[in-house]
């Protein structure tokens, strides 16, 4: 079982992964929620963790509100996608749970400072403002880190938010780099995965057939988002982005993928926020992330609703 802290922008693929990973305590120990700003900003994004928390029924997570812009850039958020509280699509209740009262990177410090070096994964689902400032301030508890899984990045699949950089790491360029470089065993579910898991009307069926109040609030959400991605892409669905992260935590065999090096720019105006993966070696750059490129989709959602059926 992995000890895990989440961080995140929810966004309602964030709350489905979230919701995976609360319905899967034999396989992910949620010790803390933190969240950061990102497709919405930080105030709704650390309600809306609160609300998938309640809708859970674990109020037991305690939340954390982290950074509420990027470390050098003005914010830039996601209403066009997300809608204007991040979670449209859902009309869940207002959160009873209240957010600690400690700043999410002072958590994110104090946790991996009292628990053995190598046994907390941090698992990040939008960009990486929390991580690095933790990092630049503890630079001690770099190498305390188990793994860091995320999603972020793209290479085949190039920009969902310019021609070349997904949103999660254009939103910080800069605190991508310092992740990135910083040495921490990486994975990352860039959009060439995410891509691949769409909810069609079929898995939308399936989810249906739960008849829960989770099951329903899912869908509606896929429901409300799908349509930007069927305008953008002709994609089949809503792609489940960051469930990705927390169903390798528990199926890891049903993606596949390269170790390789990834470099995030941070200067060209052209192509800010890319993830600049040697995904053919061409160069001698040392690899620092395993890089996905395929995801069993069959699998992915055969999980999904096997665990949605839980809560």
């Amino acid at each position: 079982m992995r000890k895990v802290i989440i961080d995140t922008d929810p966004g309602q693929d964030d709350a489905v992964a979230i919701l995976l990973a609360l319905a899967s305590p034999e396989d992910v120990d949620v010790i803390g929620i933190t969240t950061v700003a990102g497709n919405v900003p930080l105030d709704l994004t650390a309600r809306n963790a609160l609300q998938v928390c309640e809708l859970a029924k674990r109020k037991d997570i305690p939340v954390f509100a982290g950074c509420d812009r990027p470390l050098m850039r003005t914010l830039i958020t996601a209403e066009h996608v997300h809608g204007k509280t991040g979670l449209a699509g859902a009309d869940l209740p207002d959160p009873s749970m209240s957010l600690q009262d400690t700043h999410g990177v002072d958590f994110l410090i104090q946790v991996l400072t009292d628990n053995p070096t190598g046994t907390v994964t941090l698992c990040t689902l939008g960009p990486l403002t929390n991580i690095a400032t933790a990092f630049n301030q503890a630079p001690e508890i770099i190498n305390r880190v188990q793994e860091i899984i995320l999603m972020g990045g793209a290479y085949f699949e190039v920009g969902n938010i310019t021609p070349t950089a997904e949103f999660n790491i254009f939103v910080d360029p800069e605190a991508a780099n310092i992740v990135f470089r910083s040495g921490v065993p990486i994975v990352a579910m860039p959009l060439d995965v995410t891509h691949k898991v769409l909810v069609t009307p079929n898995h939308q069926q399936d989810i249906s057939v739960i008849g829960s109040d989770v099951s329903q609030a899912v869908l509606g959400w896929t429901k409300f988002y799908e349509r930007f991605d069927r305008d953008k892409y002709s994609s089949a669905g809503a792609p489940l982005h960051d469930p990705c992260v927390t169903a390798y935590l528990i199926r890891p065999e049903i993606f596949s993928g390269r170790f390789v090096n990834v470099e995030i720019e941070t200067q060209s105006s052209l192509t800010l926020g890319m993830t600049v993966a040697d995904w053919w070696r061409v160069t001698d750059r040392e690899p620092n992330v395993q890089f996905m490129g395929n995801v069993d989709s069959d699998k992915f959602f055969a999980l999904l609703i096997d665990r949605l059926g839980r809560l």
